[in-house]
């Protein structure tokens, strides 16, 4: 039997469905959780992505996604977003009451203070940075082992109410950290259920601005899929969600959301009334009144909305204008987006040589980032220089391109 477990733990087979069932009642986890995906056929619940509907439903059922996401639980990795969960999420987050009182003291779990919430503050601080430097790809499953090793023990502990509000505010922001490496990943359908997660946490910490800002990387995510009525619908539940305690760079961050969902429907006029609001709202901007985690939305990452906007309502000239200032010099990811629309504006404007110049800018910009998102870009320029036919240009560049780990991955992934 020793022989039989060390094989297991290193990977060389899979409990088979006879000891399969008999580890998942000792460990009280799922197969799925596990990585028994042979044995799942029975875990629905984990591929639901429903809205909880109380704090300890929430514990229970973001916990076990984490487990099955650290073990490789394959249905969930490839499973696809669902317009309905988008809608049930923000409703009910929109109408639900005050929160009811938080605390746990089951005498049972390991006791929880404010030191602990600091801790898992910082260390998620921390995986924001390498995401923003390397992508989401980067150090995803390492974030997935922190939250469920670390910050599950944390939820299932003792701790008075304070602790519990600022524990669930925090665990939120790490979950939202979670949804957004998954989305760089193009793990989709997870990356929905890590948000749908995190705005449920977020609801339970008392945090709406948090919760806010769920709703406008949910928006975002509905954007990038072609959901555009859904997006722009959840960018204004999260206008609506906050307003008696937004800050100034949120609702502009909100209007932005707004703004490129609508820019993808071909409603100029209105994408430019949201583009003027989310303008408005950042002047007037106070940075120490804000949360420290939107602070990064400044001028240059309204402008690279700005420029997305642009680019999809075919006014290519604007979209280059707001490019050129969207370079912050300090955000890897954002300024690789930013460059690659540059480039796509100036193709759309009639000059590949440009285009093609500044796209070879971004790959080397790109060169340390792991993210299905940025090939995704790189895959629709790829598709539109194809367009142009051969030239001087195109062929200097498609051979300075080939030497770049992110192109040569466009040739198996579609365009957004």
């Amino acid at each position: 039997m020793k022989r039989r477990i060390a094989s297991w733990e290193n990977g060389h087979s899979a409990p088979d469905e006879f000891y399969g069932p008999l580890l998942c009642k000792a460990y009280g986890v799922s197969a799925a959780e596990l990585g028994l995906n042979h044995l799942s056929g029975h875990d629905g619940a984990l591929l639901d992505a429903g809205y909880p509907a109380s704090p300890e439903t929430a514990i229970t059922a973001v916990t076990q996604l984490w487990r099955a996401d650290l073990n490789g639980y394959e249905p969930l990795l490839t499973s696809q977003p669902s317009e309905h969960a988008w809608h049930q999420a923000s409703v009910t987050w929109l109408v639900a009451p005050d929160p009811s009182p938080l605390a746990a003291d089951n005498g049972t779990g390991v006791r929880v203070g404010l030191a602990d919430v600091a801790a898992v503050k910082t260390t998620t601080d921390l995986f924001a940075q390498l995401d923003d430097r390397f992508g989401g790809d980067h150090a995803r499953h390492s974030v997935i082992q922190y939250l469920t090793r670390e910050v599950a023990p944390l939820l299932n502990g003792q701790y008075k109410e304070a602790v519990g509000r600022a524990l669930f505010s925090t665990a939120a922001e790490a979950t939202l950290l979670a949804g957004w490496m998954s989305y760089d990943a193009c793990h989709h359908g997870l990356s929905q259920r890590y948000l749908v997660q995190a705005l449920r946490l977020a609801q339970d910490g008392d945090d709406r601005r948090l919760a806010g800002s769920v709703l406008s990387a949910m928006s975002h995510q509905a954007t990038f899929l072609g959901r555009y009525a859904e997006a722009a619908t959840l960018a204004r539940a999260a206008l609506m969600g906050i307003s008696g305690v937004a800050t100034p760079t949120l609702r502009a961050q909100f209007h932005a959301m707004e703004a490129r969902a609508l820019a993808r429907t071909g409603d100029t006029r209105a994408c430019e009334r949201a583009l003027a609001e989310a303008t408005k709202a950042l002047e007037s901007r106070n940075s120490g009144d804000e949360p420290e985690w939107i602070t990064y939305f400044d001028e240059a990452e309204l402008a690279a909305e700005a420029a997305h906007c642009f680019r999809d309502v075919n006014r290519a000239r604007k979209a280059v204008e707001h490019a050129e200032n969207a370079m912050s010099g300090s955000h890897v990811r954002s300024d690789f987006f930013a460059t690659m629309v540059l480039a796509d504006a100036h193709l759309r404007a009639g000059d590949p040589e440009e285009a093609c110049r500044v796209a070879l800018d971004a790959l080397d910009l790109g060169e340390q980032l792991k993210s299905a998102r940025c090939i995704s870009y790189l895959a629709e320029f790829r598709q539109r220089l194809a367009t142009v036919g051969t030239t001087a240009a195109t062929r200097d560049f498609y051979e300075q391109a080939a030497e770049h780990r992110l192109w040569v991955a466009t040739g198996t992934a579609p365009a957004p």
